[in-house]
C-alpha cells in the first residue's frame, strides 16, 4: 500500500537508497521499479562511484535492497538514524547500501587457494569446489577473499 504523500514536501525523504559500483542493469531496474508509482524519489545524487536516491518510504526502500540483493547479488547493509521526535514518537531515516559483487551465479572463482563455481547468490553466497564438490557458505562481508578467474 502506497501512503498519502500529497501533504508532504515534494523534496521529503524517509530513506537513502546507495547504490555503488553498479552497472547499468542495477539503474535500469531501480529507475523501473520507481516508475511504477510505489516509491517516490525527492531526488537523485550522481557521484563518483555511484548514486544516492533519497526515497519517500522507509520500508519500500529497505524492500527494494532485498530485491536487488536477491537479483544481482551482492551487499546489503542497513542503517538507521533517530531523525527527530513527532508526537513522542522516534522517526528514523534508513541508509540502505548495496554494493554488487564483480562475479555472478555460474562464473568460475578463486576462493582458499582453490576453483570454485558460483551456485548461487542471495543473502549469502554459495560456491561448489570445482574438483572435490564440496559446498561453501561464504558470507558477503568475506567477498574480498573471493577472486574472480580469468579464463
Amino acid at each position: 500500500m502506497v501512503r498519502d504523500l500529497t501533504n508532504k514536501h515534494p523534496k521529503y525523504y524517509e530513506a537513502t537508497l546507495q547504490l555503488r559500483e553498479i552497472s547499468q542493469d542495477v539503474v535500469d531496474y531501480v529507475e523501473k521499479v520507481c516508475a511504477k508509482g510505489e516509491l517516490k524519489v525527492a531526488k537523485v545524487v550522481e557521484l563518483k562511484n555511484g548514486l544516492d536516491y533519497f526515497m519517500s518510504d522507509n520500508e519500500l526502500t529497505r524492500g527494494l535492497g532485498k530485491q536487488l540483493q536477491k537479483r544481482f547479488g551482492g551487499e546489503l547493509t542497513v542503517t538507521a538514524s533517530l531523525h527527530t521526535k513527532k508526537d513522542g514518537k522516534e522517526l528514523y531515516r534508513v541508509t540502505v547500501l548495496f554494493r554488487p559483487t564483480p562475479f555472478r551465479k555460474g562464473d568460475l572463482v578463486m576462493y582458499g587457494g582453490e576453483k570454485h563455481v558460483v551456485r548461487a547468490m542471495g543473502k549469502d553466497i554459495f560456491l561448489q569446489n570445482s574438483k572435490t564438490g564440496k559446498k561453501e557458505h561464504i558470507k558477503y562481508r568475506d567477498v574480498k577473499l573471493i577472486r574472480e578467474v580469468m579464463e
